[in-house]
């Protein structure tokens, strides 16, 4: 047994217990080093199980709201302690751990293998499902790489990585005399801003296209607000530079109609009030404060 799925047994076994017993954090790392003792007595070094566990609670109610979108039919507390924990492990590895260490089909695999060992009759049926969909909605990455042992993409340094450039909007309406924003929410929980990849050429135009393409709305360019960049892992390219230009656009207030994308699942309108009871990615709030700040004058 590879070395890394018996820490994922080891992994699961202990968030079963955790689970099992009333989730009580404090008590993990000594119920890991218990259950490694007893499943796993040649393995001495805790540190992958440690750090797995740690991270799936630290994101425990995201990964089980994305499970609850994925699997509307079974609520988290109707699906087994075994087969929601492994969705967790799964989920966790598929959507935030490093793709270069762990590729979207290995977590997906991985789970599946825990659930025929650990889970029920129809439990690696039920994983693969529910990861499946999720892969789906990520747009399935990895699908058509090679495999590392054929195709190794070097590390480059910072200054070295290939630029992408993209262009976003905070979009806004006025309608019977209060202010609304437009949002986009993906599938990880946030509510975030309608971007897209520009073309060569004008990037006023572009995002404009682009938010029209995702949201549906005609916008108009009022303010510039500045740039945002995030690095990001391209299968070809690997680490890229996403370079971000946002810009503050009015619209008419019509009803958003969320293209068929990837990772996103809804588009609302807000009143300006309401929108702190949101949650966003901490490098959107910066952007939409001076937007609302911009507003308010």
């Amino acid at each position: 047994m590879a070395n890394r799925h018996l820490s994922r047994s080891v992994a699961l076994q202990s968030l079963f217990e955790w689970d099992f017993r009333g989730c009580h954090n404090e008590e993990m790392k000594e119920t890991i080093i218990r259950i490694s003792k007893e499943f796993a007595p040649g393995m001495s070094d805790f540190s992958f199980i440690e750090e797995l566990v740690k991270n799936i609670l630290a994101k425990r109610n995201d990964l089980d709201m994305i499970i609850g979108k994925a699997a509307p039919d079974w609520p988290i507390e109707k699906i087994s302690i075994i087969d929601r924990n492994i969705l967790r492990i799964g989920l966790y590895e598929l959507l935030f751990s490093n793709r270069d260490e762990v590729p979207a089909k290995v977590a997906i695999n991985e789970s599946i293998e825990l659930a025929k060992s650990f889970g029920g009759e129809n439990s690696g049926k039920f994983v693969n499902g529910v990861l499946g969909s999720v892969y789906k909605e990520l747009g399935e990455p990895g699908k058509d790489s090679v495999s590392t042992k054929k195709k190794k993409i070097a590390s480059v340094p910072y200054e070295q990585m290939p630029v992408q450039n993209l262009g976003g909007a905070v979009v806004y309406s006025r309608h019977e005399g209060e202010i609304y924003l437009a949002f986009v929410h993906d599938i990880f929980g946030h509510w975030t801003l309608s971007k897209g990849k520009i073309p060569e050429g004008d990037v006023r135009e572009g995002t404009i296209n682009k938010v029209k393409e995702e949201m549906g709305l005609n916008i108009k360019i009022v303010e510039d607000l500045g740039n945002n960049e995030y690095i990001a892992s391209d299968p070809e390219l690997g680490k890229i530079r996403k370079q971000v230009h946002y810009f503050l656009a009015e619209s008419d207030f019509e009803n958003i109609k969320l293209a068929e994308k990837p990772g996103l699942d809804d588009g609302k309108w807000f009143k300006i009030d309401d929108i702190l009871e949101l949650n966003f990615y901490n490098d959107i709030l910066p952007i939409v404060t001076k937007a609302i700040t911009l507003l308010n004058k």
